[in-house]
């Protein structure tokens, strides 16, 4: 059993997280299909479907983990879908994948944060996070950022983890979380309590209305929130208005 590196509270939320997932990475996709019953695809399936036509467009997918979702996107026919990461590990077992698929030309992998974007303004036309805007070190700078990079008119798809409403749904997610998750976690990606930050984001998430008032507060109309699977998913959109 491995430990994934110990990074202290001074060096931020940042490098914690970068250093957590570059411990599972080689596991990543296997752990994400067993805790998730192979539900997950499913879900991303309709948060791309939101994204609505890209054909020769320039899609940002945030958060881009091993790429999943960025080699998805490419069923719109954009012209390019770049995928951003904190995780240098996660990014190479994107690019590993990635070298296989026929429109791997249109596929870019870069390392760099939500909070500094390394892009000009007005460059993408759609951007999507699938499970990765709770690991934002600064949740309302990130969200700024996206609007920055995107055009006017282009939409923002976000899909995270929430808390569901029903009684009863949310005790037994919450027993999932604390006490299934973090164990079958720890077996399949054989590092020791890197699944334990998992339910602690989720607990900690500003999830349904606040979080689409924090969307509001970055620029973005339009918003939605759409609840799946008994709300232990929540899928949001938001638009960069055409007009100032």
């Amino acid at each position: 059993m491995e430990y994934y590196p110990p990074v202290s509270e001074k060096e931020g939320k940042k490098a914690r997280v970068a250093a957590m997932f570059d411990a599972i990475a080689a596991r990543y996709d296997l752990v994400n299909r067993v805790l998730s019953f192979g539900i997950d695809r499913g879900w991303r399936k309709k948060a791309i479907r939101q994204l609505g036509p890209q054909k020769g467009g320039r899609i940002l997918d945030l958060a881009t983990g091993t790429g999943d979702v960025a080699m998805a996107v490419l069923q719109l026919d954009p012209a390019q879908v770049v995928g951003v990461d904190i995780a240098p590990q996660m990014l190479e077992r994107a690019r590993m994948k990635a070298a296989l698929h026929p429109l791997a030309a249109r596929l870019i992998f870069c390392h760099g944060s939500a909070e500094d974007l390394p892009f000009g303004e007005q460059e993408f036309d759609a951007a999507i996070v699938a499970f990765g805007v709770r690991n934002f070190e600064h949740l309302d700078l990130g969200l700024t950022e996206i609007f920055r990079v995107l055009r006017p008119g282009s939409p923002l798809v976000v899909l995270e983890f929430s808390q569901p409403r029903a009684r009863l749904v949310r005790l037994g997610y919450a027993t999932y979380l604390r006490w299934v998750l973090p164990t079958i976690g720890q077996l399949l990606s054989r590092v020791k309590g890197a699944y334990q930050y998992l339910p602690d984001s989720i607990n900690v998430f500003p999830d349904g209305d606040v979080f689409l008032a924090r969307l509001q507060s970055a620029g973005f109309t339009e918003t939605h929130a759409e609840q799946l699977t008994f709300g232990i998913t929540t899928l949001y959109t938001g638009r960069v208005p055409l007009t100032p």
